[in-house]
């Protein structure tokens, strides 16, 4: 197959796209639900006032729209390379989950966890350095 380097190049961008935005959205998901609490009581008026705190939180939107730029970007990435280079690269996202969750969530990540992460890193640098399409343009 011949080399492209604006295929690597997209690939590239939107894989990046991939590992930012779907973790943020998360975050910012789990941020916003953490502010507005959850339902003590299943009574009606309980979750009425849940659902509105929830469509009118900044985080739950911002979520929202990171975790839409997340999918955009899976969708495009995907018609032009491979599902297999395409999920093990976007596993970088764990990287970035782990940093999100310190830094903005206030969790700790255990040496444990990190020494996970760093291996599944590896594996993503190795997936990194073969070919984004091997088969043919459908």
């Amino acid at each position: 197959m011949k080399d492209s380097p604006g295929l690597h190049l997209k690939t590239n961008i939107l894989i990046l796209f991939i590992v930012l935005f779907a973790p943020l959205g998360n975050v910012l998901l789990s941020k916003g639900m953490k502010r507005i609490g959850s339902a003590k009581n299943w009574v009606p008026g309980d979750i009425f006032h849940i659902l509105l705190k929830i469509v009118t939180s900044g985080y739950i939107w911002l979520g929202i729209a990171c975790l839409l730029i997340f999918f955009v970007a899976y969708m495009l990435v995907l018609t032009w390379a491979d599902y297999s280079y395409v999920q093990p690269a976007s596993s970088f996202s764990y990287a970035a989950v782990a940093l999100l969750g310190y830094f903005l969530l206030g969790e700790p990540v255990p040496p444990m966890r990190w020494m996970g992460i760093l291996v599944i890193c590896l594996g993503v640098f190795i997936v990194g350095n073969t070919h984004p399409r091997t088969t043919g343009k459908a």
